[in-house]
């Protein structure tokens, strides 16, 4: 069984199962991917890494395809919402 650990969307503490995407946790949070640029907020789309709509910052590195990876304890991500 997956081990609960705690990551951070935007600040705020989530907790997760270790086998939980990124976008599912930034989900629980509340929290939307981007803006496009007329505004509108985006979030996944595809959930299998092709479409680039779920791309946030994960521990500082930008563009990061959040469907694609895993939560790992102690992960930073920021969104541009």
């Amino acid at each position: 069984m997956p081990d609960q650990i705690t990551i951070q969307v935007n600040g705020k503490d989530i907790s997760v199962t270790s086998a939980t995407s990124v976008a599912v946790a930034m989900h629980m949070a509340g929290a939307h991917c981007r803006r496009s640029v007329d505004g509108e907020l985006r979030g996944p789309l595809c959930g299998m890494g092709i479409c680039f709509e779920c791309r946030a910052d994960i521990d500082g590195r930008p563009h990061q395809r959040t469907c694609q990876i895993l939560c790992s304890a102690g992960m930073q991500v920021r969104t541009n919402e």
